[in-house]
């Protein structure tokens, strides 16, 4: 399977269209000010996929269960009915509270089934509680919604226990993935089937209490924890102040003292570009020159700022793997990259262990604990060009 950062659809540019999860307040979800082509029933009929819930947590009964499907189509926020039909996102929406209610009850027992019509978007869910979407007028007076922010202690989402999946489904497919990229919560697997069967994001038994205690127990990342809630990623952990801004920065200072003497090689589906540090950027020469400024702690962690990766076909990929090198402390323990080894990943004292606690909590290693975790295929992604089926289940704590 190609790595998603070297297809034309990056996840960074996934998310900022969907809402912005890289920043560290309510993500207001921008989107195209056009109607929708044809209206959202029309579309459902045709090209609905079944979706299936299954509550496997052990600990929740499907009444204590909340299910939201939002996102958009052809430019427009939407969210899923009970119906299984979409309907626009409006302000109109916002009950008494200031908030909307798209919640979507799970069937009295055993699996709920819906079904799902084409768009982009998230499938939360909320596990005692309800959450909290507020809809709002984006900058061109559009209606468009507020996402939950776990990871922000005034986000009115912040006491409730949730997570979600990522998910496209459009003419060419499913592409969907379960995410820790900004918090691990509730563990979450994913079942695909239609030419192939394929399961990503199953956490083993007893994984998410190790991941708790993993990074509980560790100097610097301790406070990332929230009780038995979540586990905030260091990223948005930095933004709120609960840890090191410059964390990282020894490390990043000894790549780049390193590479001012040697080669670093990164392939990419476009070539293999050398490079080496030059006046303080690092300078890559290949199929076509791209450059990078010495990144921040945050830089690293978010994959963006001077490692951010645009969807040109050169320095996006070469950013990618960068920022994977990085999160995964092996740009000094291997001058070839992407490292494609996971017993190589996490070695060093200075390294992303709140990435590394997450992928050992699932049975088969891949999770998405940064946001280019799918450099060489770690991701908990999945693809399928003929869907028959998607499953999502919240599997036991």
């Amino acid at each position: 399977m190609t790595p998603r950062h070297q297809r034309p659809l990056g996840r960074r540019k996934v998310l900022f269209a969907l809402g912005g999860a890289a920043v560290a307040a309510p993500a207001v979800a921008a989107l195209a000010p056009h109607a929708l082509a044809e209206g959202p029933a029309d579309r459902t009929a045709a090209d609905a996929l079944p979706l299936t819930i299954v509550n496997d947590t052990g600990s929740f009964d499907n009444a204590s269960v909340r299910l939201y499907v939002v996102g958009n189509q052809d430019g427009r926020q939407v969210r899923l009915t009970p119906e299984g039909t979409l309907a626009p996102v409006s302000l109109s929406d916002n009950g008494p509270d200031g908030f909307t209610d798209y919640a979507i009850d799970l069937a009295g027992s055993g699996e709920t089934r819906l079904s799902l019509p084409h768009m982009s978007g998230r499938i939360y869910v909320a596990l005692g509680g309800r959450l909290k979407f507020k809809a709002v007028a984006d900058g061109d007076g559009n209606a468009a919604l507020q996402y939950p922010a776990g990871w922000v202690e005034s986000d009115p989402n912040y006491g409730v226990l949730h997570d979600c999946a990522e998910f496209t489904y459009n003419a060419a497919g499913m592409f969907c993935n379960t995410t820790m990229v900004d918090m691990f919560s509730v563990p979450l697997s994913l079942r695909l089937t239609g030419a192939e069967d394929q399961t990503t994001g199953t956490v083993r038994d007893g994984g998410r209490a190790a991941a708790f205690d993993a990074v509980r127990g560790l100097e610097g990342f301790s406070r990332l924890v929230v009780d038995d809630t979540r586990i905030i990623a260091p990223g948005h952990g930095l933004d709120a102040g609960l840890f090191d801004k410059d964390y990282l920065a020894p490390y990043i200072d000894e790549v780049w003292s390193t590479y001012t003497g040697r080669d670093l090689k990164v392939t990419t589906n476009a070539g293999t570009f050398t490079g080496r540090v030059r006046g303080d950027r690092f300078t890559f020469d290949g199929p076509a020159q791209v450059s990078f400024g010495r990144p921040s702690t945050r830089d690293v962690l978010f994959c963006d700022g001077a490692l951010a990766a645009p969807n040109d076909g050169t320095t996006g990929p070469v950013a990618a793997v960068l920022g994977a090198g990085f999160n995964r402390s092996t740009l000094l323990s291997h001058p070839d990259q992407p490292t494609t080894d996971p017993s190589d990943f996490y070695r060093t004292d200075l390294t992303n262990h709140y990435s590394k606690a997450v992928h050992a909590a699932t049975e088969d290693g891949r999770a998405y604990g940064f946001a280019f975790d799918d450099v060489a295929d770690f991701a908990s992604y999945i693809q399928d060009t003929a869907p028959t089926g998607l499953r999502l289940t919240l599997t036991r704590f």
